[in-house]
């Protein structure tokens, strides 16, 4: 396990300043890990007395304030008893009596006045707390905040810790998220702390507790990999070491192409953590977002959208606030894999049929296919339910996955504001001496849309700087039509050749 401190560098500082503030990060990254080193290294320090607890029992009282006060206080003692700490530490037992809408204050404030140290609270799970139970606990806990100027005891320092940032907890107490209020618990902003993913660095330095405790080495092109394919989110970091240790049973050191294998495994048997993402992908704020993503479109500039982009950020799903991409190589296939899972079943071809004798993948007799299948089920396809504007690069990704992730590996690359999905296929096969060769083509995808002039141009010199980047002499550009007056559907899916700015000679399928 890696130390959580250098993940939260400021949490100790802001706790010291005896301030209130908010640490949030995607699920299953460490929060709870990192708190509970945070409060027993303070509590070990003999100044303060810091509990961290869970409030997800509190989940179901929603608007029945009282329950969910009484929840939250039953975690808060249960959770100090389990910590050994010694009595005069411990919270009031029973709670003050009190009016409800008022028992989180009232009862913080009857231990602050008893305990010897200063209290510090980490509350896990604050997204637990949902309705008027949320807008209670927030209004009570500002109002007790506001007061210890004038000798109300209460904790010195409060840490509210989930998935949301402090704009989202802002909100729920009616403040403006965009304003700050000198004398709120939530004039944070700037000090709402998002725990980070783990360094290239830190991913070989677990790693090698692993090499220690066992004997089994990763070399440092499976770490190397790990963090290209999963940007350090510690649940996939750990799940890819978990899947080749425990699961596939690798023995000796672990290469990347056993790393190749894990990711597959995992992709495939839809771990929960990747589940749970998947469960957000129709929510209308999370498609709002990553809808322009892959169609490489530019988003809305509203300001809605900032807090849509916001929230997926803090689901883990984006990497960034400003340039919008997927957060991670593992996320993007996962994403596309389920929007095109649809797509899918109407794929009847064997993809075993396009290996040539060789062993070489057929790429010719593939895009033959896919102008087959487009003519036959495009038009309903496109009108699938939602990603509309996203809706050819999905069809022509989940065909290529279906007929190519058998023997071969599909690696994709889109942003926002792109214009272009840009996809490698990888497909392995034997060379004439029995070694093992990879073969490579390189696709751009690209949207001729309503009112904008033929994509052609911008493509070629797009597939040209990607294929400058994988070293590649030739490639295939897509060009899906979705003006009015496109072709009729039968007769789309024609073939011609085309020459790039710098004089590569390269297929063009329009569709």
């Amino acid at each position: 396990m890696l130390p959580p401190t250098p993940r939260l560098p400021e949490a100790r500082a802001l706790i010291d300043m005896d301030r209130y503030f908010v640490v949030h990060a995607p699920r299953q990254t460490g929060k709870t890990t990192a708190l509970r080193t945070l409060a027993s290294d303070l509590t070990a320090g003999g100044d303060v007395a810091a509990l961290v607890f869970s409030c997800e029992r509190a989940k179901v009282a929603r608007d029945d304030v009282g329950w969910g006060e009484s929840m939250l206080l039953d975690s808060i003692r249960a959770a100090a008893k389990r910590s050994g700490w010694p009595d005069e530490l411990l919270p009031p037992d029973p709670w003050p009596q009190a009016t409800p809408g008022s028992r989180i204050d009232v009862a913080l404030s009857e231990w602050c006045r008893r305990c010897p140290r200063r209290v510090v609270l980490l509350f896990d799970e604050i997204d637990a707390l949902q309705g008027d139970s949320l807008i209670s606990f927030l209004c009570q806990l500002r109002d007790g905040h506001n007061a210890r100027p004038d000798g109300h005891p209460f904790p010195t320092s409060v840490i509210l810790c989930g998935l949301r940032d402090v704009r989202e907890y802002k909100t729920a107490v009616g403040a403006d998220p965009g304003r700050c209020n000198p004398t709120s618990p939530f004039n944070i902003v700037t000090e709402s702390l998002r725990l980070g993913d783990f360094t290239a660095d830190q991913i070989g330095e677990l790693y090698g507790q692993h090499a220690q405790a066992t004997g089994q080495e990763f070399a440092k092109d499976a770490v190397d990999r790990v963090f290209e394919l999963t940007q350090g989110q510690p649940w996939l970091v750990n799940a890819l070491a978990h899947e080749i240790t425990f699961k596939m049973k690798v023995t000796g050191v672990i290469t990347a192409g056993r790393v190749d294998e894990a990711k597959e495994r995992l992709i495939r048997a839809r771990a929960t953590h990747l589940d749970a993402l998947v469960a957000r992908l129709y929510e209308p704020r999370v498609e709002r977002v990553i809808e322009p993503i892959v169609a490489g479109t530019w988003p809305g500039t509203d300001t809605s959208f900032d807090d849509d982009v916001s929230y997926v950020h803090d689901l883990g799903l984006i990497r960034g606030t400003r340039d919008l991409e997927i957060a991670n190589p593992i996320y993007r296939e996962v994403l596309l894999r389920v929007l095109g899972d649809r797509t899918e079943r109407f794929v009847k071809a064997d993809p075993r049929s396009f290996v040539l004798p060789d062993g070489r993948f057929d790429l010719v007799r593939l895009l033959q296919e896919f102008v087959v299948f487009w003519r036959e089920h495009g038009e309903v396809l496109i009108q699938q339910e939602g990603y509309h504007e996203a809706a050819c690069q999905i069809i022509l990704m989940a065909f290529l996955h279906r007929l190519v992730n058998g023997g071969g590996h599909l690696d994709r690359e889109y942003a926002a504001g792109t214009k272009r999905l840009d996809v490698l296929i990888r497909w392995p096969y034997p060379g004439p001496d029995g070694e093992r060769l990879m073969q490579r083509e390189a696709m751009e995808l690209k949207v001729w849309r309503a009112g904008k002039d033929d994509p052609l141009p911008d493509g070629l010199a797009q597939l040209d700087g990607y294929l400058d980047r994988l070293s590649l002499t030739t490639g295939v550009l897509v060009i899906f039509d979705r003006r009015p007056e496109a072709t009729p559907w039968k007769e789309r899916g024609c073939f011609e050749r085309a020459t790039t700015p710098s004089g590569r000679q390269v297929t063009v399928l329009r569709g």
